[in-house]
């Protein structure tokens, strides 16, 4: 069990640090009613865009976990409020599931498959991808669309492996179009950091990260200034540490070792 200063804020990441598929990870429940009992702030953030906001409170309350909408963070969420400061009222192109679509359809954004009409092409998490959708984006982006990405994980973790995540989308279009990413909101990017520091109207000092993944949860974390805790139960093991570019402040085998 590890004996840790308090903060005022503490953020999970969720896939493979509060659940992994349907399954609650040990010490999820009874950490969070702790720190909710102790009046700390929590919110959730994940890089995964394939589910709404509204889709990760409602799985969070089925597996027993208080939750609402304004604790919880996804890159969808964050790729439209980017573009609600970067690009307002841009026609995009998202190689996307439904979610982004959704979410970008309800801020206003026009979104078409017309080259000389799209001036940004979404890279996500698509588990529907076609030839055709990489054939509109890279007409579009012929035509002088830029490319930008709501995260940059090389897999999602799932019950017995891993699904292909954003970056094998993103890696098909820059391959054919020859250009680069210009940005991606998701973690480990300083947009999320801000976003999630913003909801919750503290400075990254007083928050803790809590995530199974170095190059995203730890690295965001560390970059932001927050102290960070690994948690052994997804991505990272022991054996990455050394290679890593961030080392977190604290490693857990799994939230059962944590207490407030």
């Amino acid at each position: 069990m590890t004996q840790i200063p308090p903060y005022d804020g503490y953020i999970f990441d969720l896939d493979g640090t509060i659940y992994l598929g349907d399954t609650l990870l040990p010490g999820a429940v009874d950490l969070l009613s702790q720190l909710r009992r102790a009046g700390r702030q929590v919110a959730f953030l994940s890089n995964n865009p394939t589910k709404s906001r509204e889709q990760y409170v409602t799985k969070l309350t089925k597996l027993g976990i208080q939750a609402s909408l304004a604790d919880v963070i996804n890159t969808t969420y964050v790729m439209v409020e980017w573009l609600k400061a970067n690009a307002p009222g841009a026609t995009v192109y998202p190689v996307s599931e439904q979610p982004l679509i959704d979410e970008l359809t309800a801020a206003g954004f026009p979104i078409s498959e017309q080259a000389g009409e799209v001036k940004i092409v979404i890279a996500s998490f698509d588990r529907a991808f076609t030839y055709h959708k990489l054939q509109v984006a890279f007409n579009a982006i012929r035509a002088g669309a830029r490319l930008v990405a709501t995260n940059p994980d090389r897999f999602c973790p799932v019950p017995g492996g891993g699904e292909p995540d954003a970056a094998a989308i993103i890696a098909a279009i820059e391959a054919c179009t020859n250009t680069r990413c210009e940005v991606n909101v998701g973690k480990p990017s300083p947009i999320m950091a801000r976003a999630v520091s913003a909801m919750l109207h503290l400075p990254p000092r007083r928050c803790l990260m809590i995530g199974d993944r170095l190059l995203t949860d730890i690295a965001m974390g560390a970059e932001a200034g927050m102290d960070t805790a690994l948690v052994l139960t997804g991505d990272s093991t022991r054996a990455d540490l050394p290679a890593a570019p961030h080392q977190p402040t604290y490693i857990l085998d799994d939230l059962t070792a944590l207490r407030v």
